[in-house]
Formats: structure tokens, C-alpha cells, sequence
């Protein structure tokens, strides 16, 4: 059974190229390693600088992309946020709307990845139009890239809340709520998704960080984020997936 979007990207796959920024990150060595047989591209900081509009609009005419997937930025350490503003509004605020200024110019689709902790992370069960209050500075940057994103009507924004396996931490939140899904399994149902547009809260199951983690790793400690002194996190971030779902069962074949 595959999926319309799917089908549609591999049949086409020679036809047309995908830029993706912020090619040594986490999730785009992970795209790297299961998307081989697509036309991407990961261009490096180099030959492609988010900070420098012409350098963004000479890779993109030099390349013509159909998509670019958009990944780059600042993400971890999140105190690096409170601690460095200027870093962060550069690379995730204004990096973003360098990126949207050119594919606008340019008629190229964006892809950018954002995060769930946009959302206000007390009530959960957060749907795509719910209102957005970021609780810490990483949010907010990158609630400010969407604003950009959200101008260009080509473009599609994925609110994810994903992380590397196996989990990086010795000890896992048991009062934390999340939609935590793997890079691996990321990657699949991002090449679902490509051609859609608009916003789409993207992960797996409701659940405690902890219950997430102890599935591969029994051993991992647990941890209270309640009990953590100054720790500016979401207790209850988990997003309502109800359009993923129904768009992922809709174009099956």
C-alpha cells in the first residue's frame, strides 16, 4: 500500500530536485540514509548561507529545486536560546525569512520543519488552529520562522516533536507529555506529506517521555520536570493528529 504523495515524489523522482538546508543535522543525516534513491541535495554552509539572501538565490537558480526542505537553524542546547538571542533570531528568525524571501522570488515550495512546543504545552490535545504561546525562547524562534512561512501560501509547515535513537539522555520525563517519534520513522511519513500544504502536527502516540523511551531502553531513569528548579518546559505539549491521519489513510492505495 503506498501512498498517492508518495508514489507520485518516486515516479517524478528524476524529473525535479530537493534542497535541503541544515544538512548535518540530526534529522537530515537520518533523510540522507533512507532517501537515497530521491534527488536531494545537502548543500553545506559554504554554498548555501541562510544569513546571505544571495547566496540563498544563487544555489537555488544554479540548482532549480522544486522543494526546499528547510531544517536549518538552532535547536539544542535549548539554554543556548536564553543565552545567545542574537544567535537564535539570526539563524532561526531571520535565517527563515531569507529562505522564504528567495523561494518566493522564486516559485520554490517550502517544507519547514517547526516544532509542537509552539503551542502552549498546558491542556495537550493541541489541533493546527488552536492559538500558539511558545514558553521558551527556542519556541518562540522558531514561532517567529513560521510567521515568515505562514506569508508564502506555497509552503507547508510540519509542528514535530521527534528526537534520535536510541534517546541521547540517561533519564526521561515521567510528567511530560509528547508526541516523541523517531527520525527513522520520521522520514517515512515526511515523504507523504511533501505535497501538502499548510500546517500539520506531525508524531506518534500521546504518551510520558519516559513511557516513550523505556520501549527500547528499560533501563532509563525517571525523572520529574516539576521537580527541576528554573526549567522553562511544556508539561503538556501532545498535539491532536487527526489531519496527519487523515491524510496519510486518505491517499493510501
Amino acid at each position: 500500500m503506498v501512498e498517492n504523495g508518495y508514489h507520485m515524489l518516486a515516479s517524478k523522482k528524476k524529473k525535479f530536485k530537493i534542497v535541503v538546508t541544515g544538512g548535518s543535522g540530526r534529522f537530515a543525516q537520518s533523510l540522507k540514509k533512507n532517501t537515497g534513491k530521491y534527488n536531494m541535495i545537502f548543500p553545506n554552509k559554504t554554498e548555501l548561507n541562510i544569513l546571505n539572501i544571495n547566496s540563498i538565490k544563487r544555489y537555488l537558480m544554479k540548482n532549480k529545486p522544486r522543494f526546499l526542505v528547510h531544517l536549518a537553524g538552532l535547536s539544542r542546547p535549548m539554554s543556548m536560546h536564553d543565552k545567545n538571542i542574537s544567535k537564535s533570531i539570526n539563524l532561526n528568525i531571520i535565517g527563515t525569512a531569507n529562505i522564504v524571501r528567495a523561494c518566493s522570488q522564486l516559485k520554490i515550495k517550502i517544507i519547514y520543519f517547526s516544532t509542537s512546543y509552539v503551542y502552549p504545552g498546558t491542556k495537550g490535545n493541541y489541533k493546527e488552529r488552536d492559538p500558539l504561546l511558545p514558553v521558551n525562547n527556542y519556541a518562540w524562534s522558531k514561532l517567529g520562522g513560521e510567521a515568515a512561512v505562514q506569508m508564502y501560501k506555497n509552503s507547508l509547515i510540519l509542528r514535530i516533536c521527534m528526537t534520535e535513537k536510541p534517546f541521547v539522555h540517561k533519564s526521561a520525563f515521567a510528567d511530560v507529555k509528547t508526541n516523541f517519534i523517531y527520525h527513522e520513522d520520521l522520514v517515512k511519513i515526511f515523504l507523504k506529506l511533501i505535497n501538502k500544504k499548510g500546517v500539520i502536527n506531525v508524531g506518534g502516540p500521546t504518551q510520558t517521555v519516559y513511557n516513550f523511551v523505556r520501549k527500547e531502553n528499560p533501563k532509563i531513569k525517571k525523572i520529574k520536570a516539576r521537580d527541576i528548579d528554573g526549567l522553562n518546559f511544556p508539561l503538556n505539549s501532545s498535539m491532536n493528529l487527526k489531519k496527519l491521519k487523515s491524510f496519510l489513510k486518505k491517499n493510501k492505495i
